[in-house]
């Protein structure tokens, strides 16, 4: 299974929680916002300094589903060259914003910009709502072998909630691996 993030909101926070997965060898994938990498840049040494992925989730999260072809490409296009810039690659995967699942338009447009992955989820942790240590635990309770978890960085529930998280999973027999480990052919 693994353990995917939203690359935003407080930085200092999502130091925190990538110290945290680290000391617990619990691999992770960072699906950046592209604005919030270019006001953060050394989040990307930080996290790739981890040996965690990197990937796409848009430059400023927008409803992406609702946009056009031509804004859903500049999107993903801005976030990947930032990416690059600051990382040395566009990431591993796309992850569209502020919806579970793509669109036909979104994968057409992200695998024409080099992503032949457009990495969804199957459990929300519903920490980006902040609701409490109990709910995200209990969401992310929900997960089992192959599942795609979504959590946030820059939530003091996320780190809160992870050791509690990250014991369950052990419990359970499931070990947090990459996006690219989790979907290896």
């Amino acid at each position: 299974m693994a353990l995917t993030f939203h690359g935003a909101g407080d930085p200092s926070l999502g130091v925190v929680l990538l110290n945290l997965l680290a000391s617990r060898q619990a691999a992770a994938t960072v699906m950046v916002v592209g604005n919030w990498l270019a006001a953060n840049p050394s989040m990307a040494s930080v996290i790739q300094a981890h040996g965690f992925e990197l990937g796409n989730h848009t430059w400023s999260h927008p409803a992406l589903g609702d946009l056009d072809e031509a804004a859903v490409r500049q999107e993903i296009e801005r976030c990947r060259d930032t990416l690059v810039s600051l990382a040395g690659s566009p990431g591993v995967a796309f992850r569209q914003s502020a919806a579970q699942h793509s669109t036909p338009l979104i994968r057409e447009v992200a695998g024409s910009l080099g992503y032949s992955t457009c990495l969804s989820y199957d459990v929300d942790s519903l920490d980006w709502t902040d609701p409490g240590v109990a709910v995200v635990r209990r969401s992310a309770a929900a997960a089992k072998a192959g599942s795609v978890i979504s959590l946030h960085l820059g939530h003091q529930v996320t780190i809160d909630a992870m050791p509690a998280i990250l014991d369950d999973l052990d419990n359970r027999g499931l070990k947090p691996v990459t996006a690219t480990e989790l979907l290896r052919p």
